[in-house]
């Protein structure tokens, strides 16, 4: 057993990348190797595993903990996780690895180890894990988290222009996923290749995909459920691909399928004016500039933290209800914007 006072020393001494401190504590209490602390509560060597860039110390804490009785594979390869979810701890991850962590394990049980690069939309994180062996069509049935590492990436509430060589890394290894190429092109942020597709079938302009399960974002419910490429377009924030939509043909006010409980028939609009840190500004400008709605009311998802929430709102009150979110003075610019474009909340 561990004493508190025990336990806030240890995290102490890893915080501060104290070996000698490391060593004199779980030396004297070896029950602190498998001590509640680090993410999930999976132990030290997890704590350990979670660091910026690692450096000689914090790495040569983590190599003594292993060879001193510390499970790597502690919570289901809980410290793999956790440095995957980095490219700057990929030195973390070869320590890891070489003392028998195994890449293609399931943290608790439900959340593969591929899923933690996929979540942090980094490519780095995410070769490094595929050259040393992961599987990207990791699927399990059975499994809390289901899915492809392919459709995980799509599905991650990261925003990134990283994504396209994420989605790119996992089909050139054979990764697989439920949804159509020309929206895997969309999302790959590529729009010479959705040209072709639209070349080949103009149709596709106008087409809702109704598979698309994916679009939230760290706060917002809202999918891309019954949306079109236009609708993916302005989730993503990609000018160019909306451009080239508009250039086609694309309804600037389409509105995607309604559910079952009369939920949806949002605008592309309002996927551009909830993004993060007023990221959606461009697009939303070329939208109105190209003749979006912005009076238009739509019944659509809410918070994330108040499940089941539906708004019935218009751009701009969609917005405003995601102001602050996810720091002081979000969505200020967005809304800013809306205002000085006569949009009604």
């Amino acid at each position: 057993m561990e004493t508190l006072e025990e336990l806030g020393q240890l995290r102490d001494a890893i915080d501060r990348n104290d070996i000698t401190r490391v060593q004199d504590l779980m030396t004297r209490n070896p029950g602190l190797h498998k001590a509640r602390l680090g993410y999930g509560k999976d132990g030290p060597l997890t704590l350990a595993a979670e660091c910026g860039v690692p450096t000689e110390s914090r790495l040569s804490i983590a190599r003594w903990m292993i060879e001193n009785g510390s499970d790597v594979h502690q919570g289901g390869d809980g410290p793999l996780i956790r440095a995957a979810l980095s490219s700057n701890r990929i030195p973390m991850m070869e320590l890891l690895v070489s003392h028998g962590a195994n890449v293609n394990a399931e943290w608790h049980n439900g959340y593969p180890i591929i899923f933690a690069a996929c979540e942090a939309v980094d490519p780095v994180s995410l070769k490094w894990l595929l050259d040393h062996g992961a599987n990207p069509n990791c699927d399990r049935v059975g499994r809390e988290h289901r899915g492809t590492a392919l459709e995980y990436v799509i599905g991650s509430y990261v925003r990134s222009p990283r994504l396209g060589a994420c989605i790119d890394l996992l089909v050139e290894t054979g990764g697989v996923s439920k949804y159509d190429a020309v929206v895997l092109d969309a999302l790959r942020g590529n729009p010479d290749r959705v040209a072709a597709h639209l070349d080949a079938d103009p149709s596709v302009t106008h087409r809702r995909f109704p598979q698309l399960d994916f679009g939230t974002t760290g706060g917002r419910m809202l999918t891309l459920r019954g949306a079109t490429l236009l609708h993916i377009a302005a989730e993503y924030v990609n000018v160019p691909l909306a451009m080239l939509l508009l250039d086609r043909g694309a309804d600037v006010n389409v509105p995607a399928f309604v559910d079952d409980s009369g939920v949806g028939g949002q605008t592309p609009i309002f996927h551009a004016v909830t993004q993060f840190n007023d990221a959606g500004i461009p697009m939303v400008r070329l939208l109105m500039d190209r003749g979006a709605d912005v009076a238009i009311r739509a019944k659509v998802p809410g918070h994330y933290e108040r499940p089941g929430e539906v708004l019935e709102c218009t751009p701009l009150g969609y917005a405003t209800h995601f102001r602050d979110e996810t720091s002081a003075g979000d969505k200020a610019k967005t809304i800013a914007l809306l205002k000085q474009r006569g949009a009604p909340e």
